[in-house]
């Protein structure tokens, strides 16, 4: 093969350090964005946070207030070695905060259910062998409270040696499992929910509902569970009344004894801006509580200008680059939730009602951003307003053509939905079919199955199991 040197022309996008820092920047959630500016703090000493610069608050005030109309316009230029120009943003520290004191410390630990179980059996006065089939036993429950092996597959699970110590046998675990039973909270050490129920009915008084209760818990909980009024009381030789005293007994239990225990750990989200009316307009700002307070550190930026350079040149390029990105940051996001409370304004006035249906590409073409922007902008991004904390994306979605040739937000079919289904009969509650021809009667066109997608979207079971006696 001849070998031969041809010239060819094409275009290659790269992405500047200083882009690709932005990019990430915006992208991150405030939880996760505050973490990230805590470890540029770390790691580059030019860059400080100031906790009582007046001008840098006054500046924040002013990039928070929806009249700024120059959210786009930024220059290099402002971002020199003097004063204010180096800093930027609204949250603060107090100077004055004890370091030595950690509030985390300061929080209450709950118990968790093994604890709580363990606390119980050691009150009790219990020979060893019994106090360590109790404690077996109390370390194979689980989570929701329930024991998912059988005595057998329990033994197994115990090291041999220490059975052949204790010479622990199936009776042993089976007198430690009626002991656990009788722990709080009530129902624990069940097999299932219908023993967790028949253990709590037997803390209850024995009145005619009770009584009835116990029978359907122990032989008809599926015909309960299915709605299946007509078949239990036939079984149950009962009528419309005694069925419906004992429904109410049922669901007054907790069908798993250890809910409480199994809570999920809470989520914390910090709201990026606020949302208000004022003097009946509509307006957006900044949460100065999102916003991380940052400038150069002066001192060593004068030092860096006398010397023309240095060994934190490089540190000082890299701060000037975080406290820019991080401007345009909150800048963006500020714009993008202008435009998003300015479509949806009818949403913060009537509900959820009143969505308008809008997409990414909406709000791309009106900011005169990019369609990836706008969804990195989009995402674990909240706003606090009246309505409640609700994330960005939340207003985004699908739509509907109506008869009149309009469109309606799938939110909007979904708030429909649900008003439909909270003012039903309950004794003869509405199918999808009928839900499905009650809003084509109102204009939107929206076949069964979509009805039946968006309800169980909404966790709103079917039609069999909302009837009521």
């Amino acid at each position: 093969m001849k070998q031969s040197l041809q010239l060819r022309l094409s275009q290659q996008l790269n992405l500047t350090p200083q882009l690709q820092q932005s990019i990430k920047l915006l992208q991150l959630s405030t939880l996760d964005f505050q973490t990230e500016i805590e470890r540029y703090l770390l790691e580059n000493p030019l860059l400080e946070q100031d906790s009582a610069g007046s001008s840098s608050s006054d500046s924040a005030e002013n990039s928070s207030s929806t009249d700024s109309t120059d959210n786009n316009s930024s220059s290099d230029d402002s971002y020199g070695t003097g004063g204010d120009d180096m800093e930027w943003g609204g949250g603060s520290r107090s100077s004055d905060d004890d370091d030595d004191f950690d509030p985390a410390t300061q929080v209450a630990r709950e118990l968790t259910l093994r604890e709580h179980l363990l606390d119980q059996a050691g009150v009790q006065r219990l020979p060893d062998r019994d106090h360590a089939a109790l404690a077996f036993m109390i370390d194979a429950v689980d989570e929701e409270g329930f024991l998912p092996f059988s005595l057998e597959e329990l033994l197994e699970q115990i090291p041999p040696e220490i059975v052949s110590q204790l010479e622990l046998e199936i009776d042993d675990l089976a007198v430690a499992l009626a002991r656990l039973k009788q722990f709080d909270p009530v129902g624990v050490g069940a097999r299932n929910t219908a023993e967790a129920l028949s253990l709590q009915l037997r803390q209850l008084e024995s009145t005619p509902a009770c009584v009835l209760a116990r029978q359907i818990v122990g032989q008809h909980l599926d015909l309960l569970a299915g709605r299946d009024y007509t078949k239990l009381k036939r079984l149950l030789k009962c009528d419309d009344a005694a069925l419906k005293a004992a429904q109410t007994v049922i669901t007054s239990l907790n069908p798993r004894p250890a809910a409480q225990w199994a809570a999920l750990t809470p989520r914390y989200v910090v709201p990026d801006v606020l949302v208000q009316k004022i003097k009946g307009q509509w307006q957006v700002r900044l949460n100065p509580a999102a916003m991380p307070r940052l400038r150069i550190n002066q001192v060593y930026a004068d030092i860096l200008q006398r010397s023309e350079g240095g060994v934190l040149a490089r540190e000082l390029q890299e701060a000037k680059w975080l406290v820019k990105s991080v401007q345009q940051r909150f800048e963006t996001i500020l714009r993008v939730a202008q435009a998003i409370v300015e479509r949806q304004r009818a949403f913060f006035e009537h509900g959820e009602v009143a969505m308008r249906p809008l997409v990414l590409r909406d709000i791309a073409m009106e900011l005169d951003l990019h369609e990836s922007t706008v969804s990195r902008v989009t995402t674990q991004k909240y706003m606090a307003s009246p309505r409640g904390l609700l994330e960005f994306k939340y207003f985004f979605g699908s739509h509907v053509d109506t008869e009149a040739g309009g469109e309606c937000s799938a939110t909007a079919i979904k708030a429909l939905i649900r008003q439909m289904i909270q003012n039903e009969d309950k004794t003869r509650p509405l199918s999808d079919s009928a839900i499905a021809d009650a809003l084509s009667g109102q204009g939107i066109v929206v076949a069964r199955r979509t009805v039946a997608k968006y309800r169980e979207g909404m966790n709103v079971p079917p039609v069999n199991l909302r009837k009521n006696l």
